[in-house]
């Protein structure tokens, strides 16, 4: 069984001239973050996207992995010549670049000997000392290298996957999270939320989030926490101020 660590953070690499360059759209922020805190405890503490560039994706590769407890890193790991993650990362470790043959056996087996080709054989290519990630959907694995976790960038596939990185993880304590959603505008309450957090510095977080839905103009405030009595006392704070400030709390 894994130890669980009080405060275990990541950062996510996004990899792909195709993101920068607008023409897809990245869903896997919002996966991969929401997935690390309600599933493992684990909060994103930041997001790049780089350009399928080997200089670039070694430079970031190295430097985030260094700074967070783990990176994970979508895109770049495909059988094309722009799918360069790999080699960056065997790079970036100094370890060998090398058929893995568990991933080998692996693709082989699902396209068949004969449809097997070279750019396919090209997925098999690993840094040395990967653990593999395996993937349902589409047979080519992810694998973890050190503290870094790399994942295709297609979306279902790498929701497919994801639940197969979690025995290769060390958790934290599960971030907990209480909402108000107000017929109100940021400035308003903005003073009030101020105090709150500063009465609650070490514990708890709190973000405020404008919407327009059903026709109404209000502010989300979101308070999270790791430790559970200092979520409900903050959070019974806020009620106790909007009330104050005769503020209309909504319900959806």
């Amino acid at each position: 069984m894994k130890k669980k660590l009080k405060k275990v953070n990541a950062a996510i690499l996004i990899i792909g001239d195709e993101i920068l360059s607008g023409r897809t759209q990245d869903k896997n922020v919002a996966f991969i973050s929401e997935w690390l805190n309600s599933q493992c405890g684990i909060s994103v503490q930041e997001v790049r996207v780089v350009q399928d560039n080997q200089k670039v994706i070694i430079k970031n590769v190295i430097n985030l992995s260094r700074k967070y407890n783990y990176l994970f890193t979508t895109g770049g790991i495909g059988p094309t010549h722009d799918d360069m993650t790999s080699e960056s990362i065997s790079k970036a470790f100094k370890v060998k670049y090398e058929i893995h043959k568990k991933a080998y056996k692996i693709l082989e087996n699902y396209y068949g000997k004969s449809e097997f080709n070279d750019s396919r054989k090209k997925m098999a290519k690993l840094p040395r000392g990967s653990k593999l990630i395996l993937n349902p959907s589409s047979a080519a694995p992810g694998y973890k290298i050190k503290n870094v976790f790399v994942l295709p960038g297609v979306p279902p596939i790498l929701q497919s996957m994801i639940d197969n990185c979690k025995p290769l993880l060390l958790k934290g304590s599960k971030i907990l999270s209480r909402t108000l959603n107000l017929f109100t505008v940021e400035s308003k309450i903005a003073i009030d939320l101020e105090r709150i957090q500063n009465k609650f510095e070490k514990n708890v977080k709190i973000g405020s989030y404008p919407f327009f839905r059903l026709g109404k103009v209000g502010v989300s405030v979101v308070i999270r926490s790791t430790n559970y009595r200092s979520l409900n006392k903050s959070y019974l704070e806020l009620i106790k101020r909007i009330k104050l400030n005769k503020i209309k709390i909504l319900s959806f």
